[in-house]
């Protein structure tokens, strides 16, 4: 059994229905017993705190210190390489965990005349996307601005079926401009290595007692042995059989549900 867990949040510990049966239970299990976990996730569509709201109400014992959300990896990588004015293409209703910075473009308002923003941070924005915002990132990365993604998922499952993430986006992007994003999201082994710091695990802890449970393939289990870590696969959330059998990717295990882990 690993030392400790990363665990997905959408289409793992939940769906848009509510908690998945059994979950919030296994979360207490865990902090009762000490076993040492983080709640990793790419949404970007809102803030920690709001996160923290939403699992409440599904009945998990949370705190903003238990998640890891690409945002807060942002703001180190942006920070570090001295960005401080940046366009951000995400939700507005997650601006806030941008605080820090001058956010000029994209969904904030960009005063004339201002200088242009050093980078261009892209997230969940969904059917808020249009061409003008498309053209704006366009524009910018061309200009010289850093292009950050705060993932690269293909899709993810909502009620009505599977929608479009931020990845198709993303690539959109990198393909117009021929410049690559830094992906501060899953699976970006530096988002990995920053949840598995905040653990505070003891020093020489071996990376391979270290699972990461999710419901991607590419985001949460390539991503994670990538970056030298187990990936488990739930069969809940976007899980698809079709897509596992044609897929490369080789789960180091297959859960029904994360409740498996109890």
């Amino acid at each position: 059994m690993p030392s400790a867990f990363l665990l997905d949040l959408d289409g793992t510990l939940y769906t848009q229905a509510g908690a998945i049966p059994g979950a919030p239970e296994l979360v207490r299990a865990f902090r009762a017993r000490g076993v040492p976990f983080r709640l990793v996730t790419n949404t970007s569509s809102r803030p920690r705190r709001l996160l923290v709201e939403r699992l409440r109400s599904y009945g998990f014992e949370a705190e903003a210190t238990d998640i890891q959300t690409p945002i807060f990896t942002a703001v180190g990588l942006l920070t570090e390489r001295g960005h401080r004015r940046v366009a951000p293409f995400l939700p507005v209703g997650s601006l806030e965990d941008l605080a820090g910075f001058e956010l000029a473009g994209g969904v904030a308002p960009r005063p004339v005349g201002a200088a242009a923003p050093t980078a261009v941070v892209v997230g969940d924005l969904g059917e808020a996307w249009t061409y003008a915002l498309l053209q704006e990132a366009f524009a910018l990365v061309m200009g010289g601005a850093e292009l950050v993604a705060l993932s690269r998922d293909r899709y993810w499952q909502r009620a009505d079926g599977l929608a479009l993430d931020a990845g198709p986006f993303v690539v959109g992007l990198e393909y117009a401009t021929t410049r690559p994003a830094t992906v501060t999201g899953k699976p970006s082994p530096e988002f990995y290595h920053a949840a598995v710091a905040s653990l505070g695990l003891p020093a020489g802890t071996p990376s391979g007692e270290i699972a990461m449970v999710g419901d991607d393939l590419w985001s949460d289990v390539k991503g994670a042995q990538q970056a030298g870590y187990r990936g488990w696969l739930v069969r809940t959330g976007k899980f698809r059989e079709d897509l596992l059998k044609d897929s490369d990717v080789r789960p180091d295990r297959i859960l029904n549900s994360v409740v498996d882990l109890l």
